[in-house]
Formats: structure tokens, sequence, C-alpha cells
């Protein structure tokens, strides 16, 4: 009933469907449904317009309602809440936790003590809704589009390894890959003046998690990939083996399964984890 009428107000489906952050095949099927258990038809459609049968705009005007009954009771709860409070789920990669998440996480805790963090390493996309997902940030934009999402920015990764290795054949150096590069590791470089060259590497150690590889690389076991951001940190016994060789962008969005009446708490959160992360990818990519 909620969706008919946000059909209704957006003039189509697909206006709808934009509106909520939902597929328009999500909205559509909603709709069909709601026909079919009233059995009647309430929209008549049209390659280019859209028109309400007379059932459909008695019905409209018993939906809208509802929809201002929900909006003003969720307006009020929030007029009622000086201080976010509540837990908030928070999903992202081993790999930028501790620069660029746990930084903001810190100061939010400090700042609302009423908000409960619960976070959630995992290279791995989790699936939202099944896991009570409130807010992921993400390596690579997410192909479900039924998700607001934000590009929060970009960074590259860097071949690295103790610097012993700079001496040494980089094609029969040993590989330490993280489980995410898959079995077959091939990675396009390219030089500040555009000239590209393929590196597959030799693969000697496979990790699930992104400290297992740093720690494996300090120990001079292998080279691999460290973020750029990370390399900040000055990690010893590790150096950039390629510094005039570049890898590809890697983006960084953050997703939310709230596209209206977001939670305070969870409004917060991500306001202050866009800034931060959007701050610390420009820095170390300036």
């Amino acid at each position: 009933m909620s969706l008919f009428a946000h059909v209704v107000d957006a003039g189509s489906v697909s206006g709808a469907a934009d509106k909520l952050g939902l597929s328009k095949s999500v909205v559509s099927q909603h709709l069909k449904t709601l026909e079919q258990d009233l059995g009647v038809v309430l929209i008549k459609r049209t390659t280019r317009r859209q028109f309400l049968t007379e059932p459909g705009k008695r019905f409209y005007e018993s939906c809208k309602a509802l929809n201002q009954i929900a909006a003003d009771a969720w307006d009020n709860v929030q007029a009622q809440q000086s201080e976010p409070e509540g837990q908030v789920h928070i999903t992202a990669p081993h790999a930028l936790v501790e620069t660029l998440l746990a930084p903001v996480i810190s100061k939010l805790m400090r700042q609302y003590p009423g908000v409960i963090v619960k976070l959630t390493c995992e290279d791995q996309h989790l699936d939202l809704m099944a896991h009570n997902i409130d807010i992921a940030i993400r390596i690579g934009a997410s192909k479900d589009s039924t998700f607001r999402q934000k590009r929060l920015g970009v960074f590259r990764d860097v071949l690295c390894g103790h610097p012993r290795f700079k001496t040494v054949s980089l094609e029969q150096t040993p590989y330490v890959a993280n489980a995410w590069e898959g079995e077959s590791i091939s990675h396009q470089l390219v030089s500040g003046n555009g000239e590209s060259m393929m590196f597959r590497p030799k693969v000697s150690c496979i990790t699930n998690a992104f400290h297992s590889t740093v720690s494996l690389i300090r120990s001079g076991a292998g080279i691999g990939l460290i973020p750029s951001f990370y390399l900040h940190n000055e990690l010893p016994d590790v150096t950039a083996l390629l510094p005039d060789e570049s890898l590809p962008e890697n983006p960084v969005y953050l997703l939310t399964p709230f596209s209206k009446h977001v939670p305070m708490a969870v409004k917060v959160c991500v306001d202050a984890l866009s800034v931060h992360i959007q701050e610390q990818l420009l820095i170390h990519n300036g």
C-alpha cells in the first residue's frame, strides 16, 4: 500500500523506485501482488503514462494517509531522541579498518556513548539484509541496485617486499597472495610515461587475512600487494619495489540499506565515516 502511494506520487514505477532506492522490478512486483490481492486494477499503464482507475483513486487516498501517519510517527520519535543511541552494525574489509575506520569509530564512541558499534571485518561482500548490516564499506561498486551507495574515493595497491628483493627478478620471487586475488593472478602496471606491462607472479603462499599478508611480506617470505594508504604507517622492512609503476585504482564505496528515515545513530556514523574516509583517501592519493 505504501509503495502504491509512492508510485502515484512519483508518476511512474521507475520514479518511485529511484526515490525509494529500490529496483524497478521490486516495485512492479509489489504493485502486481497488491492488485491481485485486491482483485482490482489500480493503475492502467501505457508506454508513456499511467492512469488511476476509479477504485485506484479511492484506494490512493487511504494509502497516502497511511504514508503520512508513518512519516509523522517516525519524525516524532526522531524529534524526541536528543542523542543518537542504539547498535550500528558496520562491515568492512580488513585492510581498511586500521587506517580508514578505527580512528573515526573511536571518535564516534567518545562523542556518542549511547551508540554501540558492531564491527564485522570481512573481505567478502556480506548480504546486508541477511546479516542485519547498517553500513558496509566496500572496495568496488555493488551490483545490488536496491541499496544506496556512495563513492568515497580511490586508492592503489603497491607491489611491496623486503628491501632485499629490489635486486631480484620479480618474476621468480615468491609471491604472497590475498585470497581475494583469485587463483590466476596478473597485474597491469603502468609507468609514468604511459607504458604498461603485465606482471604474473609466482604464487608461493595464499592468505585469507590482510594482516597475515603484511606479516609475511615483512618477514621476507615474499612480495605482495599493500594499499597505498597503509604504507603511510611506515612499515619496517617493507619497501615499494616498483615506485615508478602504478597499479589500477580501487574505488571505495559506502552502502546502506536505508533510503529514507535513516536512524539517527546510523546517520551520524554514515556522515562521520564518509568525511573521514574521503579525507584520508584524498591525502594518501595527493
